[in-house]
Order: C-alpha cells, then structure tokens, then sequence
C-alpha cells in the first residue's frame, strides 16, 4: 500500500508470468432449436409429457490459450398423443487456461467450465419451454465434478489413464 493509501499492484505481460490461471473469456448460444409440432393440439391434451434429458459435454482448441466448451442439452417431451415439443441447445463458452498441465486443463474443460456454463443453459431451457407455452423445465443442479470422476474411472479401468485429448461425455 502506497504513503495515500492506493493499492498497487504488479502483473508480468511479457510471459514469464508462470502461474497457472483459467477462467471464462465469453458465453454464448451455440445453437437453439424450440419445436412445438403438436400446436395448437398439444394444449388440449390432459396427460403430462415424459421427458427425455441428452446432456453433453465437448471441449475443444480453439487457440494456444483458449479452448471452447459446449453443453450439449436435448429434450424430447412426448405424450401419450405424441410428442409436446422438443428442445436442442448448444450453449458454448470461450475458456482462456494459461501455464495447467495436461490433468489440470482436462479437469477445467470437463469440470469446472460446465460448472460454470451450466446455470445459463438451464436459464435458457426454463425460458425456451415456457416461451412454448409449456411448463418450463428447471433441470435439476448436475455435480460436474462428481460425472468427471466418474468417467475418468471408467476410462482407466477401460483403456489406461486419460489424456488431454480424451473427452469425458455424460447423460443426464
């Protein structure tokens, strides 16, 4: 702290700068598709549609520090008169990782970065059913982390330890 009391502080720009950091740069939607097949027939009908929930995780380079990862989320809800309506989102973000080595960058990009996106897909799936004039869909918290574990231990009893390259894929 300086004699006026300012904070000051020092940030290395030239990259020697040696410590690992990662966060989020931008979000967006990738992709948003809202069928509604059955309107204005699917207001009358009486029995709640059965849903079926396609989660995906995929992650890719997209320059030396930044990678993009997408959540993948699908819904089909169909009825006993056929199907209410369907739902596809891509929603992807731009993630910038600086100085993790390869376990650090996999768990980030299949982890941590749909952690993060997650709260936002599922804001856009609830306004996207309710738009439709459905009920809107609130997909349950998904622990990410726990998913992550998992996949990694399927894969090592499997085919041996993950790479970087390998892509952790999940359902809910």
């Amino acid at each position: 702290m300086a004699e006026d009391g300012t904070v000051t502080s020092s940030l290395r720009l030239d990259g020697a700068d040696t410590m690992p950091s990662a966060g989020v740069i931008s979000q967006y939607i990738k992709d948003l598709s809202v069928e509604n097949p059955n309107a204005p027939d699917v207001y009358q009908w009486t029995d709640a549609p059965e849903l079926d929930i396609q989660f995906n995780i995929a992650a890719r380079a997209v320059s030396g520090e930044v990678h993009e990862v997408e959540l993948k989320i699908q819904i089909n809800a169909k009825a006993e008169a056929g199907v209410a309506y369907i739902v596809d989102l891509t929603y992807g973000g731009l993630v910038g990782l600086r100085n993790l080595d390869d376990a650090q960058t996999h768990a980030y990009l299949f982890a941590e970065a749909p952690r993060i996106l997650f709260p936002f897909a599922r804001r856009i799936i609830a306004d996207a059913t309710r738009d439709a004039g459905f009920t809107p869909v609130m997909l349950e918290p998904i622990d990410f982390t726990s998913l992550y574990m998992q996949q990694l231990a399927a894969q090592a009893e499997t085919q041996g330890e993950p790479s970087a390259s390998d892509e952790p894929q999940g359902n809910a």
